[in-house]
């Protein structure tokens, strides 16, 4: 029995050890994604934050003052906390843009960290349903990788290359 329960461990990638592997497993992903967002509002030049595929779409300014208001409105009540800050229509330099990105994820970085997979489980109002803390955190990831796929052909039609596509 202890054998399999090593194998299993070890197959998991240790997971099975940590104090908290719901949690932790999100935080990767979440990770990965802020990762990548950040490093493309630092690539992309200020000229091309006005840049727009079409009309109809956000700027690449609006877009990461999107995804920065959309961290406060995902981890503000994972945290117990209400928060909104309206960057999207307020800040549309790249310096504004960049800081605004990093601030929102320091935000969601504070959530995740002081979270355990006891509270995970505990529902909070989003949208109008109940949903358990990790469900939220999980669609902030899903949220989040939607508009880098926009981020992605941004920078791609402005012959970029995408920071998840560069060679490490």
């Amino acid at each position: 029995m202890k054998l399999a329960s090593l194998l299993l461990g070890i197959l998991c990638g240790g997971a099975l050890f940590g104090q908290n592997p719901l949690v932790d497993e999100n935080k990767v992903l979440y990770e990965g994604i802020r990762n990548n967002i950040i490093r493309a509002a630092e690539k992309m030049p200020e000229d091309k934050y006005s840049y727009k595929p079409t009309p109809e779409v956000r700027s690449f300014a609006q877009l990461i003052g999107h995804i920065s208001d959309a961290q406060y409105l995902f981890c503000s009540p994972v945290k117990g906390e209400k928060k909104s800050l309206g960057i999207e229509k307020s800040k549309s330099s790249k310096a504004g843009l960049t800081a605004a990105v990093k601030e929102a994820f320091a935000y969601c970085d504070s959530a995740y960290d002081a979270l355990t997979d006891a509270q995970a489980r505990e529902t909070v109002k989003f949208f109008g349903r109940d949903r358990s803390k990790l469900n939220v955190l999980y669609f902030n990831s899903a949220h989040n990788n939607e508009h880098y796929g926009n981020i992605v052909t941004y920078m791609r039609l402005n012959g970029l290359v995408p920071p998840s596509s560069e060679r490490r």
